[in-house]
């Protein structure tokens, strides 16, 4: 199958999910800023969740732009990865709507691990499939110096 049917799934599979998360945002009962404060801890889980698939949307994108074609295994993979980002708007709503009380913060966590497992699968199951070639050395180096600085102690 020809990669551009997939990667037109998933960018529309991945705005649809920050579509549903911006409708899912109250607006302040009145114009007052105390209104206003009522409704940032919910803003907040917005942005964090935008940030989070926003990341996700481009990692994905550099992934695939190293793929000719792509197989079952790669199909399947990709729909595990979208499963798991599917989940982001409930999770964004139950932490906002809860003030990142622990129960919601240890789910949106765990969602947020098995969202890093699964783009960590699709990109073993592309690796697998076309084996190593220039321009997909030069995605996955500029993904391992991200990871690196994200977990680098400040």
């Amino acid at each position: 199958m020809n990669k551009t049917r997939l990667e037109a799934f998933s960018d529309g599979v991945l705005a649809i999910i920050i579509t549903i998360m911006v409708l899912e945002l109250k607006t302040p009962e009145s114009t007052d800023w105390e209104s206003v404060k009522h409704i940032f801890p919910e803003l907040g889980s917005y942005l964090l969740s935008f940030v989070f698939v926003g990341i996700y949307w481009g990692n994905h994108h550099h992934l695939l732009h190293t793929v000719k074609k792509v197989n079952s295994r790669i199909i399947w993979s990709n729909m595990n990865l979208l499963f798991w980002l599917s989940l982001m708007p409930f999770a964004t709503k139950w932490v906002g709507e809860n003030n990142f009380d622990k129960i919601s913060v240890v789910v949106y966590a765990t969602l947020l691990l098995v969202s890093g497992l699964s783009y960590y699968i699709l990109q073993q199951a592309i690796v697998a499939h076309d084996h190593f070639h220039d321009k997909m050395m030069d995605a996955l180096n500029k993904q391992s110096k991200k990871e690196l600085f994200r977990c680098s102690p400040i």
